[in-house]
């Protein structure tokens, strides 16, 4: 079995268990809204505001592409790439230091917790180190990968303003005043951009994983 065929499967198997946990998990959202105080509508716009809910999405999105294509390349997926790297790392560091002692997960949700916060970050992160595709991130990407975050916190407070509910307890404006919660959102923010930062100089410094010299010259051409 060559090489891009184990990072097919090793990517297959990923997106196929992020789905399956992502369908669980909104099935479950979706029952439960059914006999609670709020429409079935709010529910699942509350669950599609969740960050975890965001990057587990960016990274069956990605996932499924290099189950397709183990070398894939274009501006436009370089991008998303870097927000599934981005997006899913964040949700994996946020959880374990912040949120982890405020959930007790019971029944289904054990699985899916344990998938979309800790299996799904790590295997991201592991199947790029190893199968790439390598190297990928421009000074361009990075610019573009910002906006996904920066969306999302627009959205956050927003929609937290309008419906007084906010998805994370330190972004909450309504219980710990607004300049705590911006103050809050800036690190969130600059969290983000050295994230990217870090995987950019990564995927410089790293070996291709491709072979393919023309990539890194184009690369290094448009940053």
């Amino acid at each position: 079995m060559s090489g891009r065929q184990i990072a097919r499967g090793y990517w297959a198997v990923l997106a196929l268990v992020v789905a399956a946990c992502l369908a669980t998990s909104l099935t479950r959202t979706v029952l439960e809204a059914a006999g609670g105080r709020t429409t079935t509508v709010t529910e699942v716009v509350r669950w599609l505001s969740l960050f975890t809910v965001g990057s587990n999405v960016l990274v069956l999105a990605a996932a499924t592409t290099l189950a397709l294509d183990p070398v894939r390349s274009g501006r436009l997926w370089r991008v998303l790439m870097l927000d599934a790297l981005l997006a899913i790392t964040v949700t994996g560091l946020v959880f374990s230091v912040l949120l982890s002692p405020t959930v007790d997960p019971t029944g289904v949700t054990v699985w899916t917790n344990l998938v979309l916060h800790y299996l799904s970050p790590l295997a991201m992160v592991v199947g790029w180190l190893v199968f790439g595709p390598r190297p990928r991130i421009t000074g361009g990407t990075v610019a573009w990968a910002m906006l996904f975050p920066v969306a999302w916190i627009g959205w956050t407070m927003w929609h937290g303003a309008q419906s007084r509910w906010y998805p994370y307890f330190f972004l909450d404006a309504r219980d710990l005043g607004l300049a705590i919660a911006l103050r809050n959102t800036a690190f969130v923010v600059l969290l983000a951009l050295a994230f990217l930062l870090v995987y950019w100089a990564a995927d410089r410094w790293l070996p291709a994983t491709d072979g393919r010299r023309r990539e890194r010259e184009e690369a290094a051409a448009e940053s």
